[in-house]
């Protein structure tokens, strides 16, 4: 009987075996929580170490010098690049983020013709308050850059070209029966004579009879079928593409814009020519082999000759003028002894 574990022997074993267990354990989960602790503070320090910002390792002098020598040696890419690496690593005034950014903007738009980096640093720098002078250029050169993207400000000439290009519309200007489809657009008779239209009268009179009809026909539907190729390959983005049609819609506004201006100041009377013919008679003589004057033509002989030639006159008097008004009223200065 004495041999037998009593009841109250077994209970406080186990009760021991099991403090012993709990204590290692506890022992355990604390050198798990120091483990832990550890980890949190070494990954704080990581996190923390990464938002700090990384000290440029040149003075901001020597960047921004560097970038312009970029420059200089034409190197325009890359000193763009590093205009823009600038800007980042350096805390900078709003007035040199400004300048800074308009310069990266005229790298873009005016060496390398990538006209979206350059319209997205112009964006930049009007967002840093430029001078009223300074916005006025920025606010030029942006309208410049989505001209060349084809993305116009003004809304309601978007929507007027973009009403334009619908077919349905086209169709309505240019009437006709149809004589050609290409999938689903229609060409007409009306489209057919438009384009023709627009052809120089030399060329244009080589396409009277039907079968030279039918040949400018085919040119026509083969120019739309290239068209459509080059805009399935992304042409219409290409830098090169870009800026020709930019320069092509830059000169006939132009000369839309010289015509409009001349002919509402360009005003020829009668009196005039009359007038114009008295001071330059000499313009207006009928001469022998060796150069002699052998008369003097009539006023009537002469009539369309001199008004055409006054014509001439006054509207290259009234193209200076304006060409003067222009230039004043923007400032500009031409630098005649810096020109190689």
């Amino acid at each position: 009987m004495s041999n037998l574990v009593k009841p109250h022997d077994l209970i406080n074993g186990i009760a021991i075996k099991y403090k012993i267990q709990l204590k290692k354990i506890l022992e355990g989960g604390m050198k798990m929580r120091r483990v832990l602790l550890l980890i949190i503070i070494i990954f704080s320090v990581v996190i923390a170490g990464c938002n700090q910002q990384i000290e440029p390792n040149i003075s901001k002098e020597k960047a921004r010098n560097f970038a312009n020598e970029l420059y200089n040696r034409q190197l325009f890419e890359q000193s763009a690049e590093e205009y823009t690496r600038y800007l980042q690593n350096y805390k900078l005034s709003d007035e040199e983020q400004v300048n800074i950014s308009y310069a990266v903007g005229d790298i873009y738009f005016e060496r390398l013709k990538d006209y979206e980096n350059a319209l997205a640093f112009y964006v930049r720098a009007r967002y840093f308050n430029p001078k009223k002078e300074l916005k006025r250029s920025i606010d030029k050169q942006i309208v410049a850059c989505e001209e060349r993207l084809g993305r116009p400000e003004n809304a309601q000439q978007t929507l007027k070209e973009s009403t334009a290009l619908e077919p349905e519309k086209i169709a309505k200007k240019r009437p006709g029966a149809v004589v050609a489809v290409i999938g689903t657009k229609q060409i007409t008779q009306g489209d057919i004579d438009f384009e023709l239209s627009q052809l120089p009268p030399s060329i244009r009179s080589q396409y009277q009879d039907k079968s030279r009809k039918i040949e400018f026909l085919k040119q026509y539907i083969l120019t739309d079928l290239l068209y459509d190729s080059a805009i399935r390959q992304g042409l219409e983005k290409d830098s090169e593409v870009v800026e020709a049609a930019y320069q092509a819609k830059k000169n006939i506004m132009v000369q839309k814009y010289l015509q409009e201006e001349i002919a509402s100041k360009v005003n020829i009377e009668l009196s005039d020519v009359e007038l114009y013919y008295k001071a330059n008679k000499d313009r207006y003589v009928e001469k022998d082999k060796e150069g002699n004057v052998k008369r003097e033509k009539s006023l009537q002989e002469v009539q369309q000759q001199v008004a055409q030639d006054l014509a001439m006159e006054k509207q290259q008097q009234v193209y200076e003028e304006l060409a003067s008004k222009l230039m004043r009223a923007e400032g500009v200065k031409i630098y005649e002894n810096k020109l190689k």
